[in-house]
């Protein structure tokens, strides 16, 4: 999967452990990002629904949920990544932007990324194997990059991987049931239909996950925005249409306590950690109000992402902020009837 800000790696046994206990049947995951909690409920068994409002989490969750590994013809698919791959290079807009104007990516791979890509959309946008396309591109893409996960900046020093030649390998698909959803999720929720369980894990604070990661988003659309700023941002980052209330320490809150209550689950599984602006305690309260049944809140305690660990640097390379910590607590929130909950909280202590 391609480095991911607040990525659930840690916590996905917990989270498969819910849902293997709870014995549900259908899933929701509403802030799907990367889809890594998604993927493992479709292993399970579960049909998953995933949603976000990134354009690039759109192709994640079509590659990885939507997709039935057993309609794909991985031969077929195989000849097109090794097509994609004989592509001489050429300097395009992904060049431009994130190989010259800044240093994301070294020339020799910005320019085979600008040949692919540009095949996949004049080539493939028809094909039932466009975004499992796109998906591998953009994985392969993830594996040279010179970042410590976001693309807010890149490293002053190129980073050992950088140096790589980019390679394209066709991700792990899965077989079984799902659907990709793209949209606000506080809309979209309201019409999702009923769930066994439902997963929250919305944003956290004031980082954006459009401008964390505005170079997926440009890779998938293939729109070649107008950009600003030393990490040539998309011009469209500064719209209010591409800000959520999720990110404002005012309005946060009652969205996510409004979000909440637009879906409809049997089991509702948020998680949240420490740093975030409401408390464990307050989202028990709203879910006791809502009538659940039952709350229980587990507590993991975990590093924090790399770019928390090294510090803070201006563009020069120059550490501008001290680092306040290295570790922060991940609440997991379980909430419904008695028995169900009861039950998974075995589980977790066991």
């Amino acid at each position: 999967m391609i480095k991911y800000l607040g990525s659930k790696r840690t916590l996905v046994p917990v989270l498969g452990a819910i849902a293997q206990t709870s014995q549900a049947k259908t899933a929701l995951d509403l802030f799907t990002g990367t889809t890594r909690v998604a993927q493992e409920y479709k292993k399970q068994g579960l049909e998953v629904t995933a949603v976000d409002i990134a354009s690039y989490s759109k192709v994640l969750a079509q590659t990885y949920i939507e997709t039935d590994a057993r309609d794909i013809d991985i031969a077929e698919l195989e000849k097109i990544k090794q097509y994609l791959m004989s592509l001489p290079g050429h300097a395009g807009y992904f060049t431009k932007a994130f190989c010259e104007d800044s240093h994301f990516f070294q020339p020799k791979n910005g320019m085979r990324i600008d040949s692919m890509r540009n095949a996949i959309e004049e080539e493939f946008s028809e094909h039932p194997f466009y975004p499992v396309l796109l998906t591998t591109l953009m994985l392969a893409a993830d594996r040279v990059d010179s970042t410590t996960g976001v693309q807010m900046a890149y490293l002053k020093q190129w980073a050992a991987r950088a140096h790589n030649d980019i390679e394209l390998r066709i991700p792990e698909l899965l077989p079984g049931k799902g659907h990709a959803r793209l949209g606000d999720a506080t809309e979209l929720a309201k019409e999702l239909g009923r769930f066994d369980l439902a997963y929250l894990d919305p944003p956290y604070n004031q980082h954006r996950y459009y401008t964390n990661y505005h170079i997926w988003e440009t890779l998938v659309r293939w729109d070649a925005p107008e950009y600003y700023g030393k990490a040539c941002k998309r011009i469209d980052a500064r719209d209010d249409v591409t800000k959520s209330s999720f990110n404002s320490k005012r309005a946060m809150p009652e969205t996510f306590r409004e979000t909440i209550e637009n879906v409809d689950a049997e089991i509702m599984v948020i998680s949240y950690n420490n740093e975030s602006w409401v408390s464990a305690d307050d989202i028990k309260e709203w879910l006791k109000q809502m009538g659940y049944g039952r709350v229980a809140v587990f507590d993991y305690d975990f590093k924090r992402y790399v770019g928390a660990q090294i510090g803070i640097f201006n563009f020069s390379g120059e550490r501008v902020g001290d680092i306040s910590h290295t570790r922060n607590v991940e609440h997991v929130i379980i909430a419904g009837p008695e028995e169900k909950i009861s039950r998974i909280e075995s589980e977790l202590v066991a």
